[in-house]
């Protein structure tokens, strides 16, 4: 093998290392949003509000927002030093739904390998009789986060945002953040697509 062989193996094996890499540090959301914001206004400063059932979990809420704020900022706005003066009022919320999932739950799309039989409406993997018959669950969870900005002088609701992506994890502060800079992406957005998919890198 030559020189330059081995240099071109090794810069492929680089290559995909880093797709690798980048690929576990990107967060898939599918997004929907409706925009009414007006034609030409920019976004400016703004302060959270919080419902009461959020103002009995305070801790919790404060790590919502702080997620919230990154996003907002990215995508031009400013917490406003007073808050009876801020342009907006956002509000924001997060779901996460737990779901054991079984084998059994989806036979009509069922990933296994091994091999499997197919009869009209099932599916039976062979794999099923090693060690004896078992089914193998696993944790699911689906994440939810949501947005809503309205005028402060008019409570006019002007843009409203939902991402939401699923996985293996609970997920974290980060997790959540990336979510929301996907709902805030392309703001105000009123000529993108919704529903659409949106990746953003994880800030390590």
């Amino acid at each position: 093998m030559t020189t330059s062989t081995i240099r071109r193996l090794a810069a492929g094996a680089a290559a995909a290392l880093l797709a690798g890499c980048a690929a576990l540090n990107t967060v898939t959301s599918d997004v929907t949003t409706f925009s009414e914001w007006p034609a030409g206004r920019a976004p400016g400063s703004y302060t959270f509000e919080r419902l009461p059932s959020q103002r009995a979990n305070a801790d919790r809420q404060a790590a919502l927002e702080g997620a919230a704020a990154i996003a907002l900022e990215k995508a031009g706005f400013k917490p406003a030093t007073d808050a009876a003066q801020a342009d907006v009022v956002v509000q924001v919320g997060a779901r996460v739904s737990r779901t054991e999932v079984s084998p059994w739950d989806d036979p009509l799309w069922w990933r296994w390998g091994g091999g499997y039989w197919r009869a009209p409406g099932w599916r039976y993997p062979r794999s099923a009789f090693y060690g004896g018959l078992h089914a193998d669950w696993h944790t699911r969870y689906e994440r939810n986060v949501a947005l809503l900005l309205r005028d402060r002088s008019t409570n006019t609701p002007l843009f409203e945002a939902h991402a939401q992506t699923e996985g293996g994890t609970i997920g974290d502060k980060a997790l959540l953040g990336a979510m929301f800079e996907a709902a805030l992406q392309g703001f105000p957005a009123r000529e993108l697509p919704s529903p659409r998919r949106v990746n953003v890198q994880l800030t390590p």
